[in-house]
């Protein structure tokens, strides 16, 4: 592998891609750091595959600035393919080949890399490398997905959801590898659905919006900026019992409130003052309380209260 550069694996600057009517991507600016993982995370419709596509040498942008790896697209194409992995979302494999002769085709394209059947097991495919790939499940065709994508030991891996179609269970290998690639210095751009996997392996987060980034740094950081620490979400009263919302958004502590599926969220900066609060404020309005859980904030309330949709809504 390549010594990689102490320099932005990924500088984007002033992107912009129009499709007919659509503003897909519209004047956008990244950069990330060499040996970080870095979440591109958006409702759809966001930019992000686009921009993603872009990155990867996959579209052409209409103007702006790529730089990956310290190369360009335009005069360094050749030069980058060794250098990157790239998972689509759908990645579309030949359903008649093998596993293993599916990871053999693609390791032929690279000048270095591990030998197929190596690949194969640190997937953990190898019960299945003489099987045709028209006979795995969704699962076992990401993972197919991600070894094709590892097998040129690339230095900048893109990933596209590549957990999608993967248990809970299943979903941990892939993690693994991923922290795996990152200790080794190199550098991943990831798009999820799941945002417990991004604030797992991300070390920093862009979130998107009508083709330009709205939020941008660790995911800590931003659950710091956006919401309160802590989240309290209830049911209650019925339908002859009118719940009086200003009324709660007065309770000292309480930074915004939400309804969501027949629930209350509330964002309340201290449980200890707003919990006994809330009840007494119920008591006041005589409706009873049905349900009541609290939580720590997560990046999934960053991203409702940034985008007012939830990750996987379509």
């Amino acid at each position: 592998m390549p010594e990689i550069a102490s320099q932005s694996a990924l500088l984007v600057r002033e992107l912009r891609k129009s499709y007919k009517d659509v503003i897909a991507v519209d004047g956008l600016n990244l950069e990330v750091q060499a040996g970080e993982c870095f979440g591109l995370l958006g409702p759809n419709g966001a930019g992000k595959t686009t921009t993603v596509e872009i990155c990867e040498g996959l579209t052409e942008p209409d103007s702006g600035e790529v730089v990956v790896l310290g190369l360009r697209w335009n005069s360094s194409a050749a030069q980058l393919r060794q250098r990157l992995g790239i998972q689509l979302q759908d990645t579309q494999l030949s359903e008649k080949l093998t596993v293993y002769e599916t990871v053999r085709l693609f390791r032929s394209f690279f000048r270095q890399g591990e030998g197929a059947s190596a690949v194969i097991a640190r997937v953990q495919l190898e019960e299945k490398q003489n099987s045709r790939v028209g006979d795995l499940s969704g699962g076992q065709k990401q993972r197919l997905a991600l070894a094709c994508a590892l097998v040129g030991d690339p230095d900048f891996l893109f990933l596209d959801e590549p957990t999608t179609g993967l248990d809970p269970q299943a979903r941990r290998q892939p993690w693994e590898l991923i922290e795996e690639f990152k200790k080794s210095g190199r550098t991943i751009l990831l798009t999820t659905h799941y945002m417990d996997e991004a604030e797992r392996l991300c070390d920093r987060v862009a979130i998107m919006d009508h083709g330009k980034v709205i939020a941008l740094g660790t995911p800590r950081e931003l659950i710091a900026s956006t919401c309160a620490e802590q989240m309290l979400e209830f049911t209650a009263g019925s339908a002859s019992c009118a719940l009086d919302l200003q009324a709660l958004r007065r309770i000292e502590g309480v930074r915004e409130i939400r309804t969501e599926n027949g629930a209350v969220l509330m964002q309340v900066t201290q449980l200890h003052t707003s919990v006994p609060a809330l009840l007494a404020e119920l008591t006041r309005q005589n409706v009873p309380l049905t349900e009541l859980r609290t939580h720590s904030a997560t990046l999934e309330d960053v991203f409702v209260t940034l985008t007012g949709r939830h990750l996987r809504d379509e």
